[in-house]
C-alpha cells in the first residue's frame, strides 16, 4: 500500500517529467527556429512595430527590447543552437531518470524501472524530432524565436561551454573565406534546396528534364556574367562612320540583328544599333541608305563581368533590354551577353529553324575537299592534307582562319595558308559562329599567297570590306 509521501513525491516527479517535456519541445522548437532567422527579417519587424499605430508605446517598447534580445541571440548562431540542443537532450534524460525513478517508487523491479526509463526518454527525443519540421516555426522562424527568446537566453545562460566550439567555427569560416553570418545561413539554405531537388527528381513521377532545369535555377546565382558572355574576340562590331546599307548587309551576313558600334577600337563604344531601326528607317525612304549608322544609335546596356547571372537576369527584365555590353574590372570591353544566354542557363541550348547541327567528324565532299567543323584539331587537318602548319598559338580549324583573317571570319570569307584554302562555308547556333570550313587545296605558291584574299577583288577592296564589316 502506497502511503501519502510516496503518492506525493510520485505526482511531483510525474509533473516535473511533464515539464521537462513541455521545455524540451520548445527548446527543439527553438533550435530549428534559430537557424532561419536573419538580421534582415529582425530589422523589417522593427520597422514594421515602429509604424503600426494601433500598438502602444509601452507594447512598442517592450516588442522592440525583445527583437534585440534574439539580435543578441543569433550573434552566435551556431552556440545558440548548441545550447538548445544540449538542454533538450539533457531534458531528455532527466525525463527517462524521472519515469524510471517513478517506476521504481512504485515497487517495480530494477530492469523494469530502467526499460520504462529508456523507453519514456526515447518516446520524447522521437516525438520532438517529429513535430520539429511539421510545425508552424517552420515559416514563421521570427514569431517563434520571439515568443520563446526568454528560454532560449536562459539555454545559452546555462550553457556557456557551447561559445567555445563556435569559437573553432568562426576560425574555420574565416580561414575559408571569411563568410558574414547571414551568407553563411544563404549558402546553408541553398545546399538544402539542392538536396530538396534532387529527392524530387528521384521520385518515379517527376520529370527530369525539369529537375534539371531546377538545378541550373539554384546555380544561377553562384555563375558569373563572364561565364556566359560572348568574348571581345568573337564579337561582331559595326564601325561608327558606316551607313546604314552597310549595315544591313553586315547583319544578313552575321545573322545578328543587335550589333556593337565602336570608333577607333572595341574599347571606343559608341552605341548600339538594332536591325528593326536600320529597317524602320529604310522602309519608307531609300534615300536613308547613306545615312550614317549614328543616326540609329541606342546608348548600351553596361554591366561588371563579375555581375551574377540571376541579378543579370532581373535587370534586363526591368530595363527591358535583350542585350548588354560586359565590362571588366579595368573598365575595358570584356563581351557581350544577351538575355537567351542567361535563359540558356536554365533551360539550355536555344535553337531556332535557322540553326543546323555540326557534323561531328571531318567529310569529304568532293576530290581533295573537306568539310571540317570548326573546332576540328589542327593536327587532324595535317594529318588528312599532309602538311605541316605550324601554329602554336591556335589549336582548331576555327582559329587558324580567325588569325588568318585577323578577324571573326563570316561565311564566305576565306585565307590560304601552306596551299590550303579555308572558306568559312556554314554557321550554327544562335550566336551564328562560322560552325563548318571548307578545306581544299589552292594550287598556289604558299609563300606567295599566303592570307590573301578573294580573287573577285583587290586588296584595296578586301581592306574596305573588312572596315565596313566591323
Amino acid at each position: 500500500m502506497i502511503d501519502a509521501w510516496t503518492l506525493a513525491a510520485v505526482i511531483i516527479m510525474a509533473l516535473v517529467a511533464l515539464s521537462l517535456v513541455s521545455f524540451s519541445l520548445m527548446v527543439a522548437s527553438s533550435e530549428t527556429a534559430v537557424s532561419r532567422v536573419t538580421r534582415a527579417s529582425l530589422n523589417n519587424r522593427i520597422l514594421e512595430v515602429q509604424t503600426d499605430d494601433s500598438i502602444g508605446h509601452l507594447a512598442k517598447a517592450k516588442q522592440i527590447d525583445k527583437i534585440h534580445k534574439v539580435q543578441r541571440l543569433i550573434v552566435d548562431r551556431y552556440a545558440t543552437a548548441g545550447s538548445c540542443a544540449f538542454l533538450r537532450i539533457t531534458c531528455n534524460v532527466f525525463d527517462g531518470v524521472l519515469v524510471a525513478a517513478i517506476a521504481m517508487t512504485l515497487c517495480s523491479p530494477l530492469w523494469g524501472a530502467l526499460v520504462a526509463g529508456a523507453v519514456f526518454a526515447l518516446a520524447v527525443a522521437v516525438l520532438s524530432v517529429m513535430l520539429r519540421p511539421h510545425s508552424t516555426e517552420d515559416s514563421k522562424p521570427v514569431d517563434v524565436m520571439l515568443h520563446y527568446a526568454r528560454i532560449v537566453s536562459l539555454a545559452v545562460a546555462l550553457t556557456p561551454f557551447s561559445k567555445t566550439g563556435e569559437e573553432r567555427k568562426a576560425r574555420r569560416r574565416a580561414g575559408a573565406g571569411d563568410l558574414s553570418d547571414d551568407e553563411e545561413l544563404e549558402k546553408i539554405q541553398r545546399d538544402q534546396g539542392r538536396a530538396m531537388v534532387d529527392r524530387l527528381v528521384e521520385s518515379s513521377d517527376f520529370d527530369p528534364e525539369v529537375g534539371e532545369m531546377l538545378r541550373n535555377v539554384l546555380t544561377l546565382s553562384e555563375t558569373l556574367t563572364r561565364e556566359i558572355m560572348v568574348p571581345r574576340t568573337d564579337m561582331i562590331c559595326v564601325d561608327s562612320s558606316s551607313t546604314l546599307e552597310q549595315f544591313l548587309q553586315l547583319c544578313s551576313r552575321s545573322g545578328y540583328s543587335r550589333i556593337p558600334m565602336i570608333g577607333d577600337d572595341v574599347d571606343d563604344l559608341k552605341g548600339m544599333v538594332y536591325l528593326k531601326d536600320a529597317v524602320r528607317a529604310m522602309a519608307f525612304n531609300p534615300g536613308a541608305r547613306k545615312r550614317k549608322v549614328t543616326s540609329i544609335r541606342r546608348e548600351p546596356m553596361l554591366v561588371p563581368e563579375s555581375k551574377p547571372v540571376d541579378d543579370l537576369f532581373h535587370q534586363m527584365q526591368r530595363t527591358r533590354q535583350h542585350v548588354a555590353m560586359v565590362v571588366d574590372e579595368y573598365g575595358g570591353i570584356a563581351g557581350l551577353v544577351t538575355i537567351e544566354d542567361a535563359l540558356e542557363q536554365i533551360v539550355g541550348e536555344l535553337d531556332d529553324e535557322h540553326d543546323r547541327i555540326q557534323h561531328s567528324k571531318p567529310e569529304k565532299i568532293g576530290k581533295g575537299k573537306w568539310r571540317m567543323p570548326a573546332r576540328t584539331p589542327i593536327a587532324e587537318l595535317e594529318d588528312i592534307f599532309e602538311v605541316d602548319i605550324d601554329e602554336d598559338d591556335v589549336d582548331t580549324v576555327y582559329g587558324l582562319l580567325t588569325k588568318l583573317l585577323g578577324r571573326v571570319p563570316l561565311v564566305g570569307m576565306h585565307a590560304v595558308t601552306r596551299g590550303l584554302k579555308l572558306t568559312a562555308s556554314d554557321t550554327a547556333g544562335r550566336r551564328k559562329q562560322v560552325s563548318m570550313v571548307v578545306v581544299e587545296p589552292d594550287g598556289l605558291d604558299s609563300d606567295s599567297e599566303e592570307g590573301r584574299f578573294d580573287d573577285n577583288e583587290t586588296e584595296d577592296e578586301a581592306k574596305d570590306t573588312e572596315q565596313n564589316d566591323r
